[in-house]
């Protein structure tokens, strides 16, 4: 349960480094072996400024994937380049390739993504290429160490736990629920309607209706005109972009019917076979003689 997950400790982010470059008590055994094997030292630089490049926002992604490969050919077989690797393409967009390297990455090591923010991108990397499962999986890993990510992350990361867990169904849901709860708790800025919008969602999905309308706030319903057009919203929903046409739906039937209708349609159109589809079209009844509101 993600209830369980997030009352646990919060854990400390482990280095990015690879443990034969030097991780805490090992400095100076891997000085000397540094010293002894030169090809081990321009492997650990190279990690080192793979690292440090992502590290300054990403720009130079497609840079520090041929860094990865150049590492992976200097010292064969290990796990951190294909680490970095997939952290440089999920940068990139390049969601398949990424998982393919985490995956490689996992098969040589079966620690090899414990770091949280490898951890982030091996979760979204699942999520956006068609493996869901491994993508709940790693986020359910993820969430307990969210502390650990920049605070402008960690709303999105329980936003898109949140939606993922709810796309299960209604098996979902109360996972769902209680990631959401935490993403308005914790998102900012454009993220913090999404998960509003997102949890009042989950709450009505739910049965919940009282608390769901509760739940919105002036902001959220003033956003949710806008959401299923801006495309940080459709980034940070990534394969669950089609949500966001419930999230307006719900959002909008407050204060404008006949956008809440068109919402719920193409909702209902993208997805008719869907865990949610149902409900959709419940709240598509409900709108459907709406009327053009009256100016104020």
């Amino acid at each position: 349960m993600i209830a369980t997950w997030i009352l646990l400790t919060q854990l400390t982010a482990a280095p990015m480094m690879s443990t034969e470059c030097g991780v805490e008590g090992r400095e100076r055994a891997n000085v000397w072996e540094r010293a002894k094997h030169p090809e081990l030292r321009r492997y650990c630089d190279l990690l080192a400024s793979g690292a440090a490049k992502l590290a300054s926002g990403g720009a130079m992604a497609r840079e520090v994937v041929g860094i990865a490969e150049e590492a992976d050919k200097v010292v064969a077989g290990r796990a951190a380049p294909m680490v970095l690797r997939g952290r440089a393409l999920t940068r990139l967009g390049r969601f398949g390739e990424a998982y393919d390297a985490f995956s490689e990455a996992k098969k040589r090591d079966v620690n090899a993504v414990e770091d949280p923010v490898a951890l982030l991108s091996y979760a979204r990397s699942a999520a956006r290429s068609n493996h869901a499962d491994d993508g709940r999986t790693a986020f359910r890993a993820l969430l307990p160490r969210a502390t650990a990510l920049p605070a402008s992350e960690r709303g999105l990361v329980y936003l898109e736990a949140g939606l993922l867990s709810m796309a299960r169904g209604a098996a979902g849901l109360d996972d769902a629920i209680v990631a959401l709860r935490q993403a308005r708790r914790e998102a900012q800025d454009y993220a913090a309607s999404l998960s509003t919008l997102a949890l009042a969602l989950a709450l009505d999905r739910a049965g919940n209706k009282d608390e769901a309308r509760a739940v919105l706030d002036e902001r959220a319903r003033n956003d949710a005109k806008g959401v299923t057009n801006d495309n940080r919203a459709r980034d940070a929903l990534g394969p669950l972009s089609a949500e966001a046409d419930a999230m307006a739906g719900y959002g909008l039937e407050g204060t404008d019917a006949l956008l809440a209708k068109a919402a719920w349609t193409r909702y209902v159109d993208g997805a008719p076979g869907g865990p949610w589809a149902d409900h959709a079209k419940a709240h598509l009844g409900t709108v459907a003689g709406a009327k053009p509101s009256k100016p104020r």
